[in-house]
């Protein structure tokens, strides 16, 4: 459990929080670049960290992050003219660059320097993986962007895309550092044709935990028991301040070669957030049907609207059959992201922690909490996390492996954890 006070502080993400200050160290996914196809196309709204922004390609293909309201009047640019290197309020005519700068002012006289005095808040930008990164921070303080593997793939190989999320960031990530709920959860009937694809999350029901910290954040593993002898451990990277990475499900002694996957949970505001979603193929390019599958509106991940909106939610029980749920799976939800869903959305958007009442299965949300509450109260004092000044240290995987029971995991997983070195052209 948490004190009131501390989950304050864990979960509230606006201008001048602890926690929210600790965010805008590090470079933020803000947008899929698919949302800005092209230059001078239409603005698009977003919300982060509790601040109204918009989002506009301009003429030379530059992506700007600015402030949702014209300095004038405070009118919306969501409804500007993105034109000649620049958006433009409808209101009153004023026109801003990337760089937030008034560079027209066509309503005042043309001998006043009035408009080189004006500017709105923006954040540097830049695009990678597909997805377009923001930095929300003090200016000049940023580093270099998170290396993840990923993101550095060929697009054959790669994925991205996201959903919103009705709840805070803080208990949508400690679903996901949580591999005990996989045995519950995401359970299938046994001898249904999608039962599990992983037997030992079902013949051992209450796992092990091991949990240490790295330079980037924490690394959780899983032990359950396997073939005599043996272990199946599943190893989760949480990365700072809100990624999570998947093991791979299949070929538990060759995971290293198998897709994996990973999310991040980046807060709009104190009560919602998007919830990202990442995949990436190291040795093969994917299907047109995996691709489908992991990053399409309707694959894995979703279904989600043209807005990336979840067509499961509270609204319609997240299409819960209770049928299903005696006969089929565990909770009569389809997809493991609606199940995930509906029940860190139950507990409310922000949940009481310190109603709560952990047991040993939940070390790596304690460690999660610790780790977070000690960077915020460092950063107030001065000390900026380590990974958010290098992003190499984002070069990592997460691992499932079979190994006999007298070898440490941190020692026959290592290989697993570690991604492919940086590219040379990069």
């Amino acid at each position: 459990m948490l004190s009131r006070k501390d989950n304050d502080m864990l979960t509230q993400v606006g201008p001048g929080t602890p926690m929210g200050e600790l965010f805008r160290r590090f470079w933020l996914p803000a947008l899929l670049e698919e949302e800005l196809p092209e230059p001078d196309g239409a603005p698009v709204r977003l919300r982060l960290l509790g601040e109204d922004l918009v989002a506009f390609r301009d003429t030379s293909g530059r992506v700007g992050l600015v402030d949702a309201y014209c300095a004038h009047r405070r009118a919306g640019l969501y409804y500007g003219r993105n034109e000649e290197n620049g958006l433009r309020c409808v209101y009153h005519g004023w026109k801003f660059d990337v760089e937030g700068r008034c560079v027209d002012m066509p309503s005042e006289p043309h001998e006043t320097n009035y408009k080189d005095r004006v500017r709105i808040t923006s954040y540097p930008t830049a695009i990678r993986g597909g997805v377009v990164w923001a930095y929300m921070g003090p200016e000049g303080t940023q580093g270099p962007l998170p290396e993840f593997e990923w993101s550095e793939l060929p697009v054959a190989q790669r994925t991205a895309t996201k959903r919103l999320q009705r709840c805070n960031w803080a208990q949508a990530v400690e679903g996901g550092i949580d591999s005990s709920h996989i045995s519950f959860l995401h359970s299938r009937k046994e001898g249904t044709d999608s039962g599990p694809r992983n037997p030992y999350h079902q013949s051992d029901r209450h796992p092990v935990f091991e949990v240490s910290e790295s330079e980037a954040g924490l690394v959780i593993a899983a032990r359950r028991n396997a073939e005599p002898g043996h272990y199946y451990w599943r190893v989760t990277q949480f990365l700072l301040p809100f990624y999570t990475m998947i093991p791979p499900v299949g070929a538990f002694k060759e995971s290293s070669r198998e897709p994996y996957d990973g999310h991040a949970w980046v807060p709009i505001d104190d009560h919602t957030t998007w919830t990202w979603s990442f995949s990436a193929s190291p040795a093969r390019p994917y299907s047109d049907e995996e691709r489908e599958t992991r990053g399409g509106r309707k694959g894995f991940w979703g279904p989600v609207d043209e807005a990336y909106l979840p067509l499961l939610s509270a609204d319609n029980d997240y299409g819960i059959d209770r049928e299903k749920q005696r006969n089929d799976n565990f909770t009569g939800i389809t997809g493991i992201p609606n199940q995930d869903a509906a029940v860190q959305e139950s507990m409310g958007a922000v949940v009481d922690r310190s109603k709560e009442n952990l047991g040993h299965s939940d070390r790596g949300i304690v460690n999660f909490r610790r780790l977070m509450l000690r960077l915020a109260k460092a950063l107030a004092a001065g000390e900026v996390p380590e990974a958010a000044r290098r992003g190499d240290l984002y070069r990592v995987r997460s691992a499932s492996v079979v190994l006999p029971a007298d070898v440490p995991v941190e020692t026959g997983a290592a290989g697993l954890l570690k991604a492919a070195p940086a590219p040379a052209d990069r």
